[in-house]
């Protein structure tokens, strides 16, 4: 049998699952018993590394991930660091499109957000920067 990497260091940059963020900052997140430095996507099948490290960034590439699992999503809430910064018009639209709603806020506001939901079993998504 092959070595796998192990989840427990988020080696391969996915976590299959739904899980709730523990704690966030220092430069990244905890959840499912681990921690990730570095941005995150929080998706229906589970924790994918994001590389995305400021606002400006957050474009229709780096949502593609969003766009693949549009059917289990109603809302994406997007975490754009210590400050809400503005999210192109036209993005929002191209999320609609697939029917996927938008909420931007700061990075901690939508960390607990996120845990609310998943916890009411909400059909949501993050797309969380990493804040210091």
């Amino acid at each position: 049998m092959a070595d796998q990497p192990s989840p427990k260091n988020f080696e391969s940059g996915f976590v299959p699952g739904r899980h709730i963020i523990d704690t966030y900052g220092n430069g990244g997140f905890r959840f499912a018993g681990m921690s990730h430095r570095g941005s995150i996507l929080m998706l229906p099948t589970g924790v994918r590394a994001w590389d995305v490290t400021e606002p400006r960034a957050i474009d229709r590439t780096a949502l593609r991930p969003v766009q693949a699992e549009a059917a289990g999503i109603e809302l994406l809430l997007v975490g754009t660091g210590l400050d809400i910064a503005a999210i192109d018009p036209a993005l929002r639209g191209w999320l609609k499109d697939f029917g996927v709603g938008l909420d931007v806020m700061q990075t901690g506001a939508a960390a607990r957000t996120y845990n609310i939901l998943v916890a009411e079993n909400r059909k949501v998504a993050a797309a969380l920067i990493a804040v210091a």
